[in-house]
């Protein structure tokens, strides 16, 4: 999903299984989904966050291990691209840090 697509996500309504889906696509697997978590992003279809999964990356897991604890409900694809909208999102736009210039006063 392009910087364009991100910033026209529309909200989708779908009915899964009988009931009525509403989210905003942040990809293809990564939602914020209307009364789910509060919106903070999920894993579509899923209660599973996105957040919290990244915690259990850093805490070591690896994504085998998660697809698998979650019984590939969530496929290896879909931490990928999790992963990408964080890098993409928060850690590349960030500025470049300058070191400032010390000044000494004898």
């Amino acid at each position: 999903m392009n910087q364009e697509q991100k910033n026209s996500a529309q909200l989708v309504s779908e009915t899964v299984g009988g009931e009525i889906y509403e989210y905003y696509p942040l990809g293809e697997y990564v939602v914020r989904a209307i009364g789910v978590c509060g919106g903070r992003p999920t894993f579509k279809y899923t209660r599973i966050e996105v957040a919290g999964t990244l915690d259990r990356l850093a805490a070591g897991e690896t994504v085998e291990q998660l697809v698998e604890g979650y019984c590939a409900r969530v496929p290896y694809s879909a931490f990928a691209e999790a992963i990408n909208l964080v890098t993409n999102n928060f850690i590349n736009p960030l500025p470049v840090l300058e070191r400032p210039e010390v000044f000494c006063h004898s």
